[in-house]
C-alpha cells in the first residue's frame, strides 16, 4: 500500500478518535454530587441534639452512596453549626442556600432554631425537615417546611393521659422554661389535657434557659403537695431539677418531653433521674427489624455506641427526603416538596410514618423511664 492511503486512513482514525474523545470524557466524569445542608448546634448547651442528629444523617449518607446514591449521584453532605446561639439558625441556612446550593435543608432540632431558619427555606423554595422541632408553629411557616418528629399537641397529651392513668396523678405542677416556645407548648398542652381529664394543676413554676438553681421553685410547688411534676424544657436544666428535688425532699415522679432525650441527662442527673419518665420518639429496645438493624450499623459505625432518638429523627430525615427525591425523580425543589407531602406509609426506625396535610407526620409516641442508670421502655402510643 502505498504511503498517501495509509496517510488518509490515519487522518481518518484521528478523526473518529477525536469525536469519541468528549463522549468518553463525559461518561468518565464523576456525576455532580446533590448537597444536602444541616444546620445544628454542634457545640453549646443543645450539642446532644445537633451532635446526634448529624450522626444519624452521616449513616443515612453513607448507606445512601454506597449503594449508588440518589437518581445515580453522590450525596455530599454539608453541615453549619449554630453552637446553641439565638440567630445563628438564620445565618446558617442563608449560607447553605445561596453559598453552598443546597437542594434541601435538615433540621433544626429545638424548635426556636427551626422557626428563625424556615421562612429563608420557604421564600427559597428549597424544602427543610425539621428534625426535632415539636412546636407546631413550625410547619405553620409554609408549604416547604416538613418534620420528623411528632408535634407537641400529641407529646403533651400523651403525658398528659400517661400522669393520670398509669401515674395516678390527680394533682400535678409544672416547671415549665419560659425562653423556650418547646416547653411553654408542651406545658399548655398538658394543662389543657391534665385538667380535662379531671386533673388539677397546682400551680406553675417558670425558668430561663441557662438557669442553673431551681430551688426557690421547687420549694414553692413542695408546699402545695403535688403528685407528679412536669418539667418540661431541655436535658441540662431537667437534669438540675432532678438533683434539687430530690435533695429538697420532693420524691414524686418527674416527667418532661423529647427535650429530655439526650446521655447528659443520665451524666448530669445520676442518681436523681432514676424514676423519671419521658416521651419520646424511639426506643433502642424495640425488637422491631428497622429499630435493630439500625441499632446494628449505626454500632458498627460508630464503635458500639447507642444510637438515641434524635439520631433516628436524624436518619429518618435523610432517607425520607431521598425517598422523595426518587419519587420526584429530580432534586427540583417543587417537584421535591410534592412528593414529600405525597409520602404515606414510610418504614422509618422512628415508626411507619404518613405526611399530612400540616406537613407533619403520623406516628407514635414512645414512654421510657431511668431505671438503674440506663433509659428502659414502658410504652408506646399511637396517634
Amino acid at each position: 500500500m502505498s504511503p498517501a492511503p495509509l496517510l488518509n486512513r490515519g487522518r481518518r482514525l484521528l478523526g473518529v478518535a477525536t469525536l469519541l474523545l468528549p463522549a468518553l470524557a463525559l461518561a468518565a466524569a464523576p456525576a455532580t454530587p446533590i448537597r444536602i445542608g444541616q444546620f445544628a448546634s454542634l457545640t453549646g448547651k443543645e450539642a446532644a441534639f445537633g451532635v446526634a442528629g448529624r450522626k444519624g444523617i452521616e449513616l443515612a449518607v453513607a448507606e445512601l452512596n454506597a449503594a449508588g446514591g440518589v437518581l445515580g449521584r453522590p450525596i455530599e453532605f454539608l453541615v453549619e453549626d449554630i453552637a446553641s446561639k439565638s440567630g445563628e439558625s438564620a445565618t446558617a441556612v442563608k449560607k447553605l442556600i445561596a453559598r453552598d446550593k443546597v437542594v434541601a435543608i435538615l433540621g433544626g432540632n429545638a424548635s426556636s432554631n427551626s422557626l428563625e431558619a424556615a421562612p429563608f427555606c420557604q421564600a427559597a423554595h428549597v424544602p427543610m425537615i425539621a428534625i426535632s422541632s415539636t412546636s407546631p408553629k413550625v410547619t405553620a411557616m409554609g408549604s416547604y417546611i416538613f418534620r420528623v418528629c411528632f408535634i407537641d399537641p400529641f407529646q403533651g397529651a400523651v403525658l398528659a393521659k400517661f400522669a393520670g392513668a398509669t401515674l395516678h396523678a390527680r394533682r400535678a405542677a409544672l416547671l415549665t422554661s419560659a425562653s423556650a416556645p418547646y416547653s411553654v407548648g408542651l406545658s399548655n398542652v398538658f394543662r389543657e389535657r391534665f385538667t380535662a381529664a379531671g386533673g388539677t394543676i397546682v400551680a406553675e413554676q417558670k425558668y430561663t434557659e441557662g438557669d442553673k438553681d431551681f430551688r426557690a421553685q421547687l420549694t414553692a410547688l413542695r408546699s402545695l403537695h403535688p403528685d407528679v411534676i412536669a418539667a418540661t424544657g431541655y436535658y441540662t436544666e431537667a437534669a438540675l431539677i432532678c438533683q434539687q428535688a430530690r435533695a429538697l425532699g420532693l420524691d414524686i415522679p418527674i416527667i418532661g418531653g423529647d427535650g429530655w432525650e439526650a446521655p447528659q441527662l443520665l451524666e448530669l442527673g445520676g442518681a436523681a433521674v432514676e424514676g423519671t419518665y419521658y416521651s419520646t420518639h424511639y426506643s433502642a429496645e424495640s425488637p422491631a427489624p428497622e429499630v435493630q438493624g439500625f441499632i446494628h450499623r449505626f454500632q458498627a459505625q460508630r464503635g458500639g455506641e447507642v444510637p438515641d432518638a434524635v439520631a433516628a429523627l436524624g436518619y429518618d430525615a435523610m432517607m425520607l427526603l431521598a425517598d422523595a427525591m426518587r419519587r420526584a425523580g429530580t432534586t427540583d425543589g417543587p417537584a421535591v416538596r410534592a412528593a414529600l407531602a405525597a409520602t404515606k406509609d414510610f418504614p422509618g426506625v422512628t415508626g411507619r410514618t404518613t405526611i399530612d396535610a400540616q406537613r407533619n407526620p403520623s406516628k407514635p409516641a414512645i414512654i421510657v423511664t431511668v431505671r438503674n442508670g440506663r433509659v428502659q421502655f414502658v410504652s408506646a402510643v399511637l396517634p
